[in-house]
Formats: structure tokens, C-alpha cells, sequence
């Protein structure tokens, strides 16, 4: 997953961060790209508690489109 803007020439990093559904509580995978410049900002920091807050595995986000549907 990309977060935030990652310009043409940008150098771009890998975090590995701990994520778990919030519906589930299943552990998974949390492979995050973003540019290096961005990641050092409060905006990041911020943008990635939300993330983790709103999170749902594949599993939970299935179930939730088939109930609105």
C-alpha cells in the first residue's frame, strides 16, 4: 500500500508496521511505501493512526460490502 504523494524522481522507503483488523483482531501483513521526505512529517504520523484505527482485513471488508449490497 502507497501512502501519501511519491513524486517521479522521489526516493521511496518500506515500513513494516504492526496492523490488526479492528473487526477481527486477525494480525496481518502491513508492507507500507512512502516517499522519504513525507515520512518524517507529523502529517505521516497522524495519517497512519487513522489507518490503523480504520483498518479491516480482506475477510471483514467482504462482509461488509455483501451487507450493504
Amino acid at each position: 500500500m502507497i501512502i501519501g504523494k511519491i513524486l517521479k524522481d522521489e526516493k521511496t522507503i518500506r515500513l513494516n508496521i504492526d496492523l490488526n483488523c479492528t473487526n477481527c483482531q486477525k494480525k496481518v501483513p502491513g508492507g507500507i511505501k512512502t516517499s522519504e521526505k513525507y515520512s518524517k512529517t507529523g502529517e505521516f504520523k497522524k495519517e497512519i493512526e487513522v489507518f490503523k484505527k480504520n483498518y479491516l482485513c480482506g475477510i471483514c471488508r467482504d462482509k461488509k460490502r455483501v451487507k450493504r449490497s
